[in-house]
């Protein structure tokens, strides 16, 4: 099958590559021209534009950072929905708002294009080893079209319900793991200032009723796990700044439908400041740095 791949940053080229490691034919782009010659090196095959990676798709594939982009991409007089062939399948995996999905899903079925929101949960580590979650807007026929491909890069594979839902689901899931990172950094901060071994209490409250997805996979303490971000300056994983774009998007949302997120609201502050403070970049887990002593 020939895909055209929009986005080949952190979680994009990886996605990428598992379906061209897969047989299919696979044109990329990304405006960053340091992650087009890292993903030709291995093999990729590069357009010189998004438009240019159209050449024959039967599906479109997107990773982008946030609506602005996603939007610019595919509407508007230059946008790809004007160029893309009618029949084609359209996956869009960013993050985004729902109602920039809709609009796009809008877009596309008045030209006979399908389109699905899609979003991931499972970070880069995910994406290298093909077992993403996938959180899919749409109708149920377009979905069975995209499970081959889909499957390729992920384990998990749902549908939310119609254009949208996918990203309603991905934002919510995103907070509940914003909200309860700081929990668990918490957790271990305030056993560490009374001087309990962190991998002992992370162990105790793992086997018990506080354990979570971040003392199963994902611990903020440096030296308790060594394969997650926190061992290793956090560096790598989900960066602080993404997940709190993701808590912007939950709050707007929760704001459009009066629904109360308060916890949602205050992990969002605490991300900001922890933002403000210089650690943007680093992994979101990072956010143990302005809870522990010292």
């Amino acid at each position: 099958m020939k895909i055209a791949f929009i986005g080949l940053g952190n979680m994009g080229g990886p996605m990428a590559m598992n379906l061209h490691k897969a047989g299919h034919q696979v044109s990329g782009f990304d405006l960053s021209e340091a992650a087009c010659k890292k993903y030709a090196a291995d093999g990729l095959s590069i357009a010189d534009t998004a438009a240019a990676t159209l050449e024959g798709a039967e599906v479109v594939v997107s990773m982008l950072p946030a609506s602005q982009h996603v939007e610019a991409l595919y509407l508007g007089d230059k946008g790809l929905i004007g160029k893309i062939a009618p029949g084609t399948l359209v996956i869009d995996s960013s993050t985004i708002a729902a109602a920039s999905s809709r609009k796009v899903a809008e877009a596309g079925a008045a030209r006979g294009i399908a389109v699905l929101d899609a979003p991931v949960s499972g970070g880069t580590g995910g994406a290298i080893a093909g077992t993403l979650t996938f959180m899919v807007g749409g109708s149920p026929a377009d979905l069975e079209r995209a499970r081959p491909l889909l499957e390729k890069m992920g384990a998990n594979i749902f549908h939310a319900g119609d254009a949208g839902a996918g990203q309603t689901a991905k934002i919510c899931n995103n907070m509940l793991l914003g909200i309860l990172m700081i929990g668990t950094s918490e957790a271990l901060a305030l056993g560490v200032a009374n001087g309990l071994d962190p991998k002992v209490l992370s162990e105790i409250m793992r086997r018990s009723s506080g354990g979570n997805w971040a003392l199963e996979k994902y611990n903020p303490m440096p030296g308790v796990m060594e394969t997650a971000p926190a061992s290793k300056n956090y560096a790598g994983g989900f960066g602080t700044d993404l997940m709190l774009k993701d808590l912007g998007l939950a709050q707007e949302n929760a704001a459009a439908v009066r629904a109360a997120t308060p916890l949602g609201g205050l992990a969002r502050n605490l991300y900001a400041a922890h933002s403000l403070a210089g650690h943007g970049a680093l992994d979101f887990s990072s956010v143990l740095k302005m809870l522990q002593k010292g």
